[in-house]
């Protein structure tokens, strides 16, 4: 059977095997993955003339976006607003799966889950497939990786300049934190100082060390992912009386989630059914909000040693996500479900040699398209093998509306144990959620112009028919196109 087969009947993704996911993977995307290939390695564009920049790439867990960019008038995250007001930001970003390892590992490839194989948090990459920091090496840039990866071994199987990070889930405090130089990585030592802080001290450590070689640093952070710890600087920022706005729909469980499928409605994100979030949804909030402060704090680091040096203009800046998360809405804490509060990410870019301070794109961007944007920033060719889009062409304001993406597919496979596994499209205005495991398979349907809360399902209203066909047709043709089935 073809691991593609397994997807597409609705059996259980997590139970293919290593050969019949991971080799049949490989072998879908044939040799352009083989060690030495071209595509491993892309080479400078012979039509740069322009010095290629330095690229930090800061990335949070769980961040959304109406926590930054000066939106969210009860936290203050005044750095990495900074990078969205000197440079361009995406009003409109998303995760295609929307789950730690997966998103990472897609920024990392510019694949889907079902071609780069890290469909859930226990699968690895497909062993031969290239990484961002293989094609800048090769281009001349030092690259370091500080933090969080969540693939397997912690990306120490790879080559790095520097390392300073740690395999799976770590703590705040007292986190198990190796360090490396040049490809290779010492051994685990347990530190005591708040994680995040301990990564950004390392990495600014690093660039303080920067010549007039290029150079590339991946900063992914663990900030603000559960428990929500934040540094203790922080613990009472906002225990000051402020009140947490409540979501419109936070009471949608007491009324038996009218209109959504039961696949919906038996989920285990809320609020005291999941183990890992008991407590009050009041609390939960403003320690959330105070860890992406404390992943504000360290980001100004960043930006601070980039100026002092003299480089921060010479430097492409992006600040991302690795998914959204809800909070408190239909009840819920964490991700994992293709609705908007789950999937949708903040995305800046500062680069004044090219991205305009203050440009706000709408066009539906994907996480999947920061692999081929950060190639193109450093000049290079991206392999035809990717999946996303170069976002080059919008930060130039060159891209016009017939030649954007007009719809995307969205795929979540881990073992049902809280979420059911979900995918769907979505376009512009429309979105539709199928439950594909379900008996018969069970679905969503929302305008999201009229309705974007997606409280009013459509789906088997005779009314929008003819939408509800052309989106399971939309469905069916991306999943073929993606590689999915």
């Amino acid at each position: 059977m073809n691991k593609n087969d397994d997807l597409k009947n609705g059996q259980n993704a997590t139970t293919l095997s290593r050969r019949d996911f991971l080799t049949q993977s490989a072998g879908v995307l044939g040799a352009a993955y083989a060690p030495g290939s071209a595509a491993a390695g892309a080479s400078p564009l012979s039509s740069t003339s322009a010095p290629r920049p330095n690229i930090v790439f800061l990335m949070g867990d769980g961040v959304r976006p109406d926590e930054v960019g000066g939106g969210n008038k009860l936290i203050q995250t005044p750095n990495i607003d900074r990078i969205g007001r000197e440079g361009a930001s995406f009003s409109n970003s998303f995760a295609i799966n929307a789950l730690c390892a997966p998103s990472r590992a897609t920024v990392l490839t510019g694949l889907y889950s079902c071609r780069h194989g890290v469909i859930d948090n226990k699968h690895q990459l497909v062993p031969g497939i290239p990484i961002l920091s293989d094609y800048l090496r090769k281009a001349g840039y030092e690259v370091a990786f500080c933090g969080k990866s969540h693939q397997t071994e912690g990306l120490r199987n790879y080559y790095w300049d520097y390392y300073y990070g740690y395999r799976n889930e770590q703590p705040f405090y007292g986190a198990s934190i190796a360090e490396g130089f040049h490809g290779k990585v010492g051994d685990d030592k347990i530190i005591e100082e708040y994680a995040d802080d301990a990564v950004t001290k390392h990495a600014v450590g690093w660039l303080q060390e920067r010549g007039e070689k290029p150079f590339c640093l991946f900063l992914w952070l663990k900030a603000p992912h559960h428990p929500y710890l934040p540094p203790r600087s922080l613990e009472l920022k906002l225990d000051d009386g402020t009140i947490i706005p409540k979501p419109s729909t936070f009471d949608e469980d007491l009324k038996g989630y009218p209109g959504k499928p039961r696949a919906f409605a038996n989920c285990r994100l809320r609020l005291n059914l999941d183990e890992h979030h008991v407590g009050m949804m009041e609390a939960l909030v403003k320690a959330h909000y105070a860890c992406t402060m404390g992943l504000d704090d360290n980001v100004g680091r960043v930006l601070r040693v980039l100026e002092e040096k003299g480089k921060l203009d010479d430097t492409a800046v992006i600040f991302g996500s690795d998914h959204g998360y809800f909070l408190g809405e239909w009840h819920f804490v964490d991700k994992r479900l293709m609705h908007e509060p789950s999937i949708r990410t903040p995305l800046y870019i500062r680069y004044p040699r090219l991205a305009k301070a203050g440009a706000v794109s709408g066009k539906m961007v994907l996480n999947l398209d920061l692999a081929p944007t950060i190639l193109e920033l450093a000049g290079l060719e991206v392999p035809q093998s990717m999946q996303g889009k170069s976002l080059l062409p919008l930060l130039q304001g060159k891209e016009t509306s017939s030649e954007w993406r007009k719809d995307w597919l969205y795929a979540y496979y881990e073992s049902p144990s809280t979420t059911p596994r979900n995918r769907g499209v979505r376009s512009d205005r429309y979105k539709l959620i199928e439950y594909w495991e379900q008996s018969p398979p069970e679905y969503e349907l929302y305008d999201l112009q009229q309705d974007p809360d997606e409280t009013h399902n459509l789906y088997g209203d005779s009314a929008y028919s003819s939408l509800q066909q052309h989106l399971l047709q939309r469905l069916q043709e991306l999943r073929r196109e993606t590689g999915e089935m």
